[in-house]
């Protein structure tokens, strides 16, 4: 069995939506590797530096660009390879909350790859009614972006459609990881 240990400056609920107006900083433990993640979070775009070590080795440092600020982060081993990934949670400025994905995987304790989340717009039915108010969540062998369906007359203030929930499981892509649609459940 192994333990996740979890520090950070922030603390979510399992769907996170609430945007930080102050500096994140989390640390995350699974499988031996510790995973760092920081970022100012005082702008609607934001550097997040993510650090990753085993046994204080490094693995790597990797830097990207966050279109909004952290609202969590998940640390898993989704694939169940006995190698973990960190989940890095964005959301956009503004009143559609967009949201976005910032991942990396160890790749077997030598080094990081980015992980790929396609864009909902790739899927023009998975898209339908989409305006943003991202939720994202690992449970049980699965990424989860959650996110409220609006119709035609709805405002940005009240989606009356539902909501509209696309699984996804990690799979190794060309040039890194990739999580791949799996099913979308409708409620």
């Amino acid at each position: 069995m192994f333990t996740k240990l979890i520090v950070a400056t922030a603390v979510a609920a399992f769907f996170s939506t609430t945007v930080h107006a102050e500096p994140f900083f989390a640390q995350l433990v699974l499988q031996g590797v510790t995973f760092e993640v920081e970022s100012p979070n005082d702008s609607s775009i934001n550097r997040v530096t993510v650090r990753a070590t085993v046994s204080g080795d490094s693995l790597g440092e990797m830097q990207a660009e966050a279109d909004g600020t952290i609202t969590s982060v998940e640390i898993e081993d989704l694939n169940a390879d006995g190698y973990p990934e960190i989940y890095v949670y964005v959301n956009s400025a503004g009143s559609g909350s967009y949201g976005s994905l910032i991942a990396y995987a160890s790749n077997r304790n030598k080094s990081l790859s980015e992980i790929y989340l396609p864009s909902l717009e790739d899927n023009p039915e998975i898209s339908r009614g989409y305006m943003g108010h991202d939720e994202f969540a690992v449970a049980e062998g699965t990424f989860l972006r959650r996110f409220p369906v609006y119709r035609e007359v709805d405002t940005n203030a009240e989606a009356t459609g539902g909501t509209r929930q696309v699984q996804y499981k990690l799979e190794a892509g060309e040039a890194g990881w990739i999580l791949r649609q799996d099913r979308v459940v409708e409620f």
